[in-house]
């Protein structure tokens, strides 16, 4: 692959998990419109949470859930610099495969698929094997 390619698929694999991330977070946070939302604000994020998570303790659950807005939002933002970015990106990849999961035991294996969470997870792996090799060649 030649570099041009390889740096091209990096930056488009860098700006679709950004994006997934902060579109997540932007419809948690009601500024996506209601007809597009998966949740459409905080409370009924929570809720959702609650649903993937039942095994919590309840009390703790919207903790776990600003956590999981905080990390998105700093993986988002880290993925467009080069801060760290194997290490973001694994991190990413993790925190993506703990969502989907969850989501497959909770409710169904179904709903990970059909929101391509697991795809989602690979990339930011394959993101991080990217970026490694590119460091290699220099």
């Amino acid at each position: 692959m030649k570099i041009s390619q390889t740096l091209l698929i990096e930056c488009f694999l860098r700006l679709s998990l950004s994006a997934g991330f902060l579109s997540a977070v932007a419809d948690r946070l009601g500024i996506w419109p209601k007809e597009v939302s998966a949740w459409g604000n905080w409370e009924n994020f929570v809720s959702y949470t609650k649903t993937l998570i039942s095994f919590f303790p309840t009390k703790i659950i919207p903790a776990i859930g600003f956590v999981a807005t905080v990390l998105e939002i700093v993986f988002a933002v880290l993925l467009l610099t080069n801060f760290k970015t194997i290490l973001i990106t694994k991190a990413s990849g993790f925190l993506l495969l703990l969502f989907a999961l969850a989501m497959s035991f909770s409710t169904s294996l179904k709903a990970p698929l059909d929101y391509s969470v697991f795809c989602a997870s690979a990339a930011a792996f394959a993101l991080s094997e990217i970026v490694l090799m590119r460091q290699k060649q220099n």
